[in-house]
């Protein structure tokens, strides 16, 4: 299980996932697609990447915008897990 990450590594971490914001304990990014089921296919490869890394963000579908959270809930604030799922939604776009 991930343990918490300190202050200071969360500020080095999102440097290394620069779309993301950090609002309190949970970083977010949202994503505007130019047709709607161009998110859905989005979603559809980041609910792949979560599965397989056992991990789930938080989903909201808005029109053609989509909007993720991630934390680690179990562990109440921001762990390596939320990090590593963040770049590989990144890779996701790129």
């Amino acid at each position: 299980m991930s343990e918490l990450l300190s202050d200071d590594e969360i500020t080095s971490r999102m440097k290394k996932v620069p779309e993301w914001e950090l609002e309190d304990a949970v970083i977010t990014r949202s994503i505007e697609f130019d047709e709607f089921m161009e998110g859905i296919d989005f979603v559809d490869g980041v609910a792949e990447i979560a599965e397989e890394a056992q991990h789930h963000p938080d989903i909201d579908i808005r029109w053609c915008t989509i909007n993720l959270k991630l934390t680690t809930h179990d562990q109440g604030g921001l762990t390596e897990a939320d990090f590593e799922l963040a770049q590989r939604i990144d890779n996701l776009l790129d």
